[in-house]
């Protein structure tokens, strides 16, 4: 019995089905839910953030020009030391004496230069004698008083004494040079000694102390380098030196406002500006052949304001404004989608409507094809073009709208043309954004408005 009735069964489920389907669609909102935003006027500003860390201005690394034992230090890591003020000590026994060793040579060196200048004073007298001897002789010579041998033993004894008075000035010239060896010397020793004691160059903080008392120091060579003893950093000017990315170093400007945020000092922001940017990009180590890797400029933000707690190598973000706008027409970031345009022969849009649907069988809702329609070959004339813009509501439609757009804040974009201040422009969801078409229907997802309870 029950064999003969199911058929009439089934016939009634199906019927009524399909009329339940065809009352929900019926009762069905139509359009798809979608979020809105009116367009507004607001104030935006154009950031680039990037990352580094905290540097002095001036940064001096105090290292070892003589061998030696450090004998004395003067400071702490940490120490606030003034311009002048001493540092450290290296054992200076062994530049000490070089220095007398070199003081005795110049001192003899004057001394034999002194003894040269005597000697020519004396040849000079001796000069002067046979020169009036032989003006003698040739006196008597003339009168017949005298044999010719002596007067030329007179001339003999003038050439003579000519020749001792040039040898003597040539040693004068060979004891001046030696004066200025030995005191070339001096000066070179008394360097070297200087170098053993070490005081501040200006102002500042010790950044880092790696020497002991006690400790033996290493001279750096050319393929060594020497030991780094102490370093003092200016911090009255302080500098954050950060990588910016390429895409945003054109937009970067020399005196550009910055806000730095250090980690290490929560709640707390530092203003700055730009003082200096890389021209040749940060060389990146350890980057194997073929690997590509982002490529940074470093840019140099000068604080505005000197900081006691601020160090050296503090972690830090710069947030430089780029550019301002002020009371400008602005739109969502999250509203800009990039849709393909056909334009035609005389340069006019043509409408890119939803394809109409197949013709199917369903229970329920029907539900929306978001499937994306395969390209159409295009008419002779026409071409496509991808352009950016936003979905306008008009007229419960979603209306594509191309727009212009100027600089980003950090929500929305400047529009510069395409829209106008009440537009409605869908936000969201992201989803039926990408999926919408021109003058599908739409219906807004308003947020409901507590009213108060009657009393």
């Amino acid at each position: 019995m029950f064999r003969r009735k199911w058929p009439w069964v089934v016939a009634i489920l199906v019927v009524a089905g399909v009329a339940g389907g065809a009352y929900a669609r019926s009762k069905q909102e139509k359009g798809t839910l979608v979020t809105a935003e009116a367009v507004q006027r607001r104030d935006l500003e154009a950031l680039v953030s990037a990352s580094g860390k905290i540097e002095p201005k001036r940064s001096v690394n105090v290292s070892a020009q003589t061998m030696g034992r450090v004998t004395s230090i003067g400071v702490r890591e940490g120490d606030r030391v003034r311009s002048g003020q001493f540092l450290l000590q290296i054992d200076p026994v062994s530049a000490q004496s070089a220095v007398r060793r070199d003081e005795a040579g110049v001192a003899g060196a004057r001394t034999g230069l002194e003894q040269a200048r005597v000697q020519v004073q004396s040849s000079r007298a001796s000069l002067e004698v046979a020169r009036q001897a032989l003006k003698r002789q040739q006196e008597l010579w003339a009168a017949g008083l005298t044999t010719r041998e002596t007067l030329e033993k007179a001339e003999a004894e003038v050439e003579m004494r000519e020749s001792d008075l040039n040898a003597r000035t040539q040693e004068i010239r060979t004891r001046e040079e030696q004066v200025r060896q030995q005191e070339a010397g001096l000066v070179s020793t008394r360097y070297n000694l200087s170098q053993s004691r070490f005081e501040s160059p200006f102002d500042g903080i010790v950044t880092r102390r790696n020497i002991e008392e006690g400790e033996n120091v290493v001279v750096g060579t050319m393929n060594n380098a020497g030991t780094v003893l102490l370093t003092v950093a200016d911090m009255s000017v302080i500098e954050a030196e950060v990588e910016v990315d390429e895409t945003d170093i054109p937009l970067v400007q020399i005196g550009q406002k910055a806000t730095i945020t250090i980690d290490a000092i929560e709640g707390r922001t530092f203003a700055g500006r730009v003082t200096e940017i890389g021209n040749s990009p940060i060389q990146t180590t350890g980057q194997t052949a073929g690997q590509r890797t982002a490529t940074n400029f470093k840019v140099v933000v000068t604080l505005d304001e000197a900081a006691p707690e601020i160090r050296p190598g503090f972690t830090c973000t710069a947030e430089i404004s780029t550019a301002t706008r002020a009371n400008v027409v602005a739109v969502p970031i999250q509203a800009l989608t990039v849709r393909e345009i056909e334009y035609d022969k005389a340069g006019a849009v043509v409408p890119r409507l939803r394809p109409a649907p197949t013709s199917r069988f369903s229970f329920g809702p029907a539900a929306q094809d978001t499937t994306p329609a395969a390209p159409v070959e295009l008419p002779v004339g026409h071409t496509r073009k991808e352009i950016e813009g936003v979905f306008v509501i008009r007229d419960g439609k979603a209306v594509f709208t191309k727009v212009e757009v100027g600089i980003a804040g950090e929500r929305y974009f400047e529009v510069t043309s395409g829209l106008k201040e009440g537009d409605r422009v869908i936000t969201g969801p992201f989803e039926s954004v990408r999926n919408l078409y021109d003058a599908d229907e739409v219906r807004e997802n308003r947020p409901v408005t507590a009213t108060a309870a009657p009393r």
